[in-house]
């Protein structure tokens, strides 16, 4: 990371945490520096922004948020703070072709990296998360030596409320939970339902 990325690093960092707090709760894990996917709800394109700030600096720096590559790389400077500050991966939220929209993430876990992934696929605008998406459970098919740790991100979507432009700030919160394994015989419906449960137990601790 250049300097200039570092800067504009810690300026989203400060921002952030001055607009929201962006308080991390590790209720059901320490943070730990091992290789992880984070799984969390989705309500707003800022949820990437907050969980990555609320991540203590050493988990911050091995740890890759999702990025829809068409809205995040809609401009010059989104495409820069994706790629130079967030170090994102982009996936496409429609299927191209007979390319698999899990591989950027693939190789992102066979380089090692840990992850930030929002199951749901596209933001939910209801207090409940959108049934989840198969991606979280052929990752943890692919990868079981992976530690997944359901995450709630409380109140984000009212930092920047649907139509503005202007963030308020809005006391939020990431709150980790107790780590997932995919069991044996476990097929994706169940899986992807008790992940779901997971992460909307978090919600009320």
């Amino acid at each position: 990371m250049n300097w200039r990325a570092q800067a504009m690093g810690m300026f989203l960092l400060g921002l952030v945490r001055a607009l929201t707090g962006a308080q991390a709760r590790w209720h059901g894990c320490p943070p730990k520096a091992e290789q992880r996917i984070y799984f969390a709800n989705h309500q707003s394109h800022a949820d990437l922004v907050l969980i990555w700030a609320a991540l203590p600096t050493e988990l911050r720096s091995i740890t890759r948020p999702i990025a829809a590559r068409d809205y995040w790389t809609a401009s010059t400077f989104k495409r820069w703070i994706t790629t130079a500050v967030f170090n994102a991966v982009y996936v496409e939220r429609e299927r191209k072709g007979d390319e698999d929209p899990l591989q950027p993430l693939i190789d992102a876990l066979d380089s090692g990296d840990s992850l930030i992934i929002f199951p749901e696929g596209t933001r939910g605008h209801g207090e409940e998360p959108q049934p989840f998406k198969s991606g979280l459970y052929n990752l943890a098919r692919r990868f079981p030596d992976v530690v997944l740790v359901p995450a709630w991100i409380h109140n984000v979507q009212r930092v920047i409320p649907k139509g503005e432009v202007i963030p308020v700030p809005v006391l939020c919160s990431v709150t980790f939970g107790e780590p997932l394994k995919l069991g044996a015989d476990e097929d994706r419906a169940d899986f992807l339902r008790r992940a779901r449960d997971a992460v909307v137990t978090l919600r009320d601790v």
